[in-house]
């Protein structure tokens, strides 16, 4: 099955404001939009946590904190940061 681009209503570099989720009425920059998925990413909202391990016994393992993107429905503009 072929995905087709969906049209996003924002644009890279826009404020905007979550309206459902887990990070709910929280603002933040768009960084990246996914035109196939209609997902974006949004800087410093849905961070997801992965533990890695060690690849060999001279390296620690880590935690590494990622932002995950979210639908483009689940935004909206913040019109307060554009005046």
């Amino acid at each position: 099955m072929i995905k087709t681009k969906q049209k996003v209503h924002i644009k890279v570099g826009d404020n905007v404001k979550i309206i459902s989720g887990f990070d709910k009425n929280k603002t933040g920059e768009v960084t990246k939009i996914y035109p196939r998925t209609g997902k974006v990413l949004v800087k410093g909202i849905n961070v997801k946590i992965k533990h890695c391990q060690p690849e060999d016994d001279t390296k620690v393992g880590e935690i590494i904190r990622i932002e995950a993107p979210i639908h483009h429905s689940n935004v909206k503009l913040n019109l307060k940061e554009l005046s």
